[in-house]
Parts: C-alpha cells; structure tokens; sequence
C-alpha cells in the first residue's frame, strides 16, 4: 500500500518505519524543513533503540521518503495518517491546531479516494471534525464531487518510548474506530502480518480508549506513591506492598513503582485531557484531579525529604543521575527529574548532572549554572550527596567502590528505588529511597 504519514515525532517515524517491514511504501510529512533533512541524511533526530537501524535498511531498499511537500506525494496515497502533536494548552485542553492545519492542506491537494487515519490523541468528536474539514477543504477547491469517497478511522497508538518499534511490531492489540467494514480491511491490511488482538468498535470509542488507557496507568501510578507516602510513616515496604499486590491478577504489576512521578509527553497532557473533556461534558472527574495533585506533590515530598536529610540545600554539590523522563529515551517532556533538578538549583544548590541520552535537550531547558559531566563517576566528583532520578541501566554498572571514593557525603537519594537491590549500605553509603 501506498501511505502518506504526516508528523515524524516519535508516532509518526514509528509507525512508518514499522510499516516499511510490512511491505508497505510510505512518504513522510513534516513542516519542519531540518529534521525531514536529518532524516534524508539517515540520521533519527531523538533517541530511539534501534530505529536507525530499520531506518537505513527503509532506505536501501526505496520504501521510504521524506519530504516538506505533502501534495507532492498524495497523488498516490491510499491512506492518509495524521500523526502530529497534540500537545496541552495552559487549561490542559488537547492543542488541535497543528492537526487542524494538516487537515487543511490534505483537503486542498486530495484528489481522490482515500482513507484518513488519525493516530494522534485526541479528544472524542475530533475524527469527525477533521473529516469535515478534509471534505469542506475539498469542496471550496471545486473537488466536492470526490467528498463521499473520503473516510476517517481512528487507530490510536500505545507506543512506550524506549521499546517504540518493539511494541509497533508486536502490539498487545490494536484498537480501530471506524463507520464501515471497507475502513476495518484496510486497517487490517495495513498491519498485515502481525498476530494480535483486534478491538473493532466505533470511533469515539476509539478516541476515548487511549485516553482511558494512559488515566488508569497515571492513576496506579498515583495510588502507590500514596502508599509509598504511608509506608514511610508506619515503617512498612513499598516495594514489598507492590509486590505483593502486584501478584494479583486484577491488579498486576506494571506501573507499581513508588517513586517521584509520572511524566514525559503522554500521561501529564493525556490525564489533564480527559479531565477537560469531562469537565465540557459538565461531568466532574474527581479521581483523575486527584491523580494530578498526587503526582505534582510527590515531587515535592521528594525535595523536602532532601532537606531534611542534609540540613540545608544551599551551597551543597549535589550529583544528578538521570534527566530524561524514563530510560530507554532522550525524551526530557515533563521530566519529574528536570523539574526536580530546577526545584534543587533554585534552593541554591551546586548541581553536576550526567545522562546517558538526555543531555543535550536538557541543557536547552535548564538554567546555565547547571553542569553536565561525562561519565556518572565524574558527575559525583566532590558530590555532597547524589540524586537517582531516571533508571538507566548503566547506573547500575559502576564501580561503587570507586563512587564512594569520590563524594565528599556518600549519601544516595534514589527517586526511582532503582538501586534498592545493589545494598548500598555494604559499600559505606547512606541510601534514601522512596516508601522504604
């Protein structure tokens, strides 16, 4: 199949990288002239764990394209994939104007059947709206003739960044919205060749499904770093709790780990958006303003019990490991640890940060005065204590003995409890988690 995929953030160059081992032939999208250049030159422009790679063999093989043009290449599309950002206004409402705006010119150009497909989030109702103006689009350029031959579906992605292109290849399901079974076919030939499970339903049940998806992750996220909260006052384990009611099946596992929060581009903005929708459907939503207040709170509890433990903050250098919102990515998108490094900074500290990844966008969202180090050893140089903010693997492979010799305080707060099984204790460090 011929494909058209507008965006290439994260979902966008995914999606069509994973396409392309479908067998299928995709042109990618974007107004932004340097990245589409970036991507000529074979280079991702953020980090992904092997997307270069599919990328390089996308473009031996001439099943890939980038371009800024997007009437250039809808000449030949048979579906049109909208996967640009939908990111929160200052009242958490999702922003639809750069999807809006691709709407536009999609109806401008298209000059035949094709199927509009809408992998950004988005609120329920917005499918609808965008195939109307698809459709209005065509018709104020003369092509009115052709609107009934345009349709939408909706396909909501449930990409974790980190394991993007494991998780497109072999999904858990794949949801479809659509009004018609000719748009369920296409979907399905669209991911020809993968074995998953189908949830075939309307779309604003589709559009909604995604929103319910990442607000209950959001929500035991929330729950055990109450209990976390608790644990620390009544001398129990969180990490113990988690366990244990992690082995029921109702509950399960995942998203258990008490810690500073939730963040990165998809939960802050998703649960904010629901609460909105909610809210302009005059229903009031009050788990989920509890699930916000949770989450920005503990990243408050965490700076304090940082106080508490060494007096004072000002003047004290204090070593960060970890500034993305998660390991496995550079994504730093409402990163608990760049807010809890901005939160350390103003309190007057000295702060020698190092991350695998992250880095580079950090340094354009942090205060100056900031350093960044080139290993985790060397960012712990001097350190009066050092902070444990995202779980990066290689945090776990230092030589402790040598960390030690270099901190001025062997004091570790670990925001993650990520290095709770390492037994800290044993090399001569104080160690501070979260709920234990």
């Amino acid at each position: 199949m011929n494909i058209v995929i507008i965006g290439t953030g994260y979902v966008g160059l995914t999606s069509a990288l994973g396409y392309t081992q479908f067998g299928h032939r995709v042109a990618c999208v974007d107004v932004d002239a340097a990245k589409i250049a970036q991507l000529d030159l074979g280079h991702v422009p953020f980090y992904e764990a092997g997307l270069a790679d599919v990328l390089h063999v996308a473009q031996e093989a001439g099943t890939i394209i980038f371009t800024t043009d997007l009437a250039s290449v809808l000449t030949e599309a048979e579906l049109v994939l909208f996967a640009v950002g939908t990111p929160s206004t200052s009242t958490g409402e999702a922003n639809l104007s750069f999807l809006d705006q691709a709407a536009k010119q999609v109806g401008q150009s298209l000059d035949h059947e094709a199927l509009l497909v809408i992998k950004s989030t988005v609120p329920v109702g917005t499918n609808r709206r965008i195939l109307k103006i698809v459709r209005d689009t065509m018709s104020e350029a003369g092509r009115s003739d052709l609107t009934s031959l345009i349709q939408i579906a909706s396909l909501p992605e449930f990409l974790r960044e980190g394991s993007a292109l494991s998780d497109f290849m072999m999904p858990e399901r794949v949801v479809v919205g659509a009004d018609d079974e000719v748009a369920y076919r296409l979907i399905e030939e669209l991911h020809r060749g993968i074995q998953t499970t189908w949830v075939k339903t309307t779309i604003e049940t589709a559009e909604l499904t995604k929103y319910a998806a990442n607000a209950m992750l959001a929500t035991k996220i929330s729950f055990i770093n109450e209990i976390a909260n608790i644990a620390e006052r009544t001398g129990a384990n969180v990490v113990d709790i988690a366990h244990g009611i992690g082995l029921d099946s109702r509950i399960g596992p995942h998203f258990l780990q008490a810690g500073i929060g939730y963040g990165g581009s998809c939960f802050p903005k998703d649960v904010s958006a629901l609460r909105q929708i909610a809210g302009s459907k005059g229903y009031d939503f009050k788990l989920l303003s509890a699930v916000i207040e949770v989450n920005n709170r503990q990243r408050d509890v965490f700076v304090k019990k940082i106080q508490d433990v060494l007096g004072h903050i000002k003047g004290r250098r204090i070593a960060v490991w970890g500034l993305s919102f998660k390991a496995g990515t550079d994504d730093i998108r409402e990163s608990a640890s760049i807010d809890i490094v901005r939160r350390l900074y103003g309190l007057g500290a000295e702060i020698v940060a190092f991350d695998p990844e992250a880095m580079e966008a950090a340094k354009s969202v942090l205060p100056d005065g900031i350093q960044f180090a080139g290993t985790a050893i060397d960012a712990s140089e001097g350190a009066e204590a050092l902070i444990v903010l995202t779980e990066w693997p290689e945090f776990k492979e230092v030589s402790f003995g040598t960390l030690k010799t270099r901190m001025i305080d062997p004091i570790v707060f670990d925001g993650r409890n990520y290095l709770r099984d390492v037994h800290l204790e044993k090399f001569g460090f104080t160690y501070v988690g979260v709920g234990i």
